[in-house]
């Protein structure tokens, strides 16, 4: 697994536990980087965790309306938690960073959702990043 996809699975956990937790996404991370610390390349993973953990909670407003624009007949509240931080971290990455290509993004968020969220949750969270990519060029 590449640091860049253990960056991302340390985002989508510190800001899916942000969220059920009412705490700040980014001093959850904090905690797990200080847990982990004996362990090989936690500089690189973390660091690349907290930008992106740090722009999804900077630009989240947006994210929102743009996923709930794009979930027909979907609420952001009926939306497992968990796919929600899914699809934040990939939207903030696909509509505000140019540094990873949209169909690796997708890819990454794809595997995630395989990996920790329900049998459902692939399929839904690909429709939703593929209009994603679609529509939007990153700004």
């Amino acid at each position: 697994m590449s640091s860049r996809t253990k960056s991302r699975k340390r985002a989508v956990d510190a800001l899916y536990a942000g969220q059920l937790r009412d705490v700040m996404a980014t001093d959850l991370l904090d905690e797990t980087k200080d847990s982990v610390a004996d362990r090989e390349n936690q500089e690189e993973i973390f660091s690349f965790a907290k930008q992106l953990v740090e722009g999804v909670l900077l630009n989240q407003a947006e994210i929102d309306e743009l996923i709930s624009s794009l979930a027909q007949n979907w609420t952001l509240d009926r939306m497992p938690a968990v796919d929600l931080a899914i699809l934040r971290l990939a939207c903030f990455e696909m509509a505000f960073s140019s540094e990873t290509p949209a169909e690796v993004v997708i890819s990454e968020a794809v595997s995630l959702a395989k990996e920790i969220s329900t049998d459902e949750s692939p399929t839904f969270i690909n429709g939703i990043l593929a209009a994603v990519a679609a529509t939007r060029k990153p700004i």
